[in-house]
């Protein structure tokens, strides 16, 4: 439709739920999740990610604006939000900037709270990948290079899940086919390059005077390297209306470590 810029999947019927993949991965992260729920279920791939790249403001708010378009154009008023890594952010930002159209947002992290924690060394050795992204080094090493966006990718994917997960051939298949198009790495990254990092947004942040009142159910994975369980300990200067949740044994990538659960928090607000 004429106001829709993101390539996305809809399937299923029942109240809408709206679920934001991270960085490095696009809407296939939910698949699993989708499969599970008995819900219309839209997966956008955001601005800079598969196939809306590269087209598009990465910023949080040029995302929210495309997810608010795309919203319109499939005639939902309110939605249920499920977002984790860039998805978190995005979902927080839709959900401060337009309350009226978030009936509930269910979350793993970044959420607000780090603050200087961020700059902590152990913080540190994890987020040297942000830098990186700032620099052109970053497109002339890994852009339009399929073995190098693979092995790229490959790393996070080792690295940031869980012990006992183990990321699939076919899943590094289908996102190096995304990410080493020419220019989709670069695009991918512009969401750092726009200031919407995990260490910027920390250092800059400050608990508002009116904390959001979205309903917020938080799952925070166990061995996630990015997010310590500590750094939990803010999220109810940010949201009035928070459950916090430890969802153990999962890594970074929650939603393909765990999809089951990510289903039964989400059916929990869509009933």
């Amino acid at each position: 439709m004429a106001g829709t810029t993101l390539a996305y999947d809809r399937a299923g019927s029942g109240p809408p739920a709206l679920l934001l993949h991270g960085w490095p991965g696009d809407r296939s992260d939910w698949a699993l999740v989708g499969d599970l729920l008995e819900a219309d279920v839209i997966r956008p791939d955001l601005h800079g990610f598969g196939e809306s790249a590269p087209a598009g403001d990465p910023s949080a708010a040029g995302q929210t604006a495309a997810l608010v378009a795309l919203l319109n154009d499939l005639d939902i008023d309110r939605v249920v939000v499920g977002g984790y890594d860039v998805g978190s952010r995005v979902a927080q930002t839709l959900a401060a900037t337009h309350p009226d159209r978030v009936s509930a947002l269910v979350l793993a992290p970044p959420l607000p709270g780090a603050g200087r924690r961020v700059l902590e060394p152990d913080a540190v050795a994890e987020f040297w990948y942000q830098s990186f992204h700032q620099l052109r080094l970053a497109e002339e090493l890994v852009d339009g290079r399929a073995d190098a966006t693979r092995a790229y990718l490959r790393h996070f994917w080792d690295h940031w899940s869980g012990p006992a997960f183990t990321v699939s051939e076919e899943r590094l298949d289908r996102l190096t086919a995304r990410y080493a198009r020419p220019g989709a790495f670069t695009a991918s990254i512009g969401w750092y390059r726009a200031g919407a990092g995990m260490v910027r947004a920390s250092l800059a942040e400050q608990p508002p005077a009116d904390r959001l009142a979205t309903p917020l159910t938080v799952l925070w994975p166990e061995f996630d390297p990015l997010f310590p369980r500590a750094w939990s300990d803010r999220v109810g200067d940010w949201f009035s209306a928070a459950d916090l949740r430890p969802l153990d044994g999962v890594g970074h990538f929650s939603p393909v470590e765990a999809p089951q659960a990510w289903a039964a928090a989400l059916t929990e607000v869509l009933t």
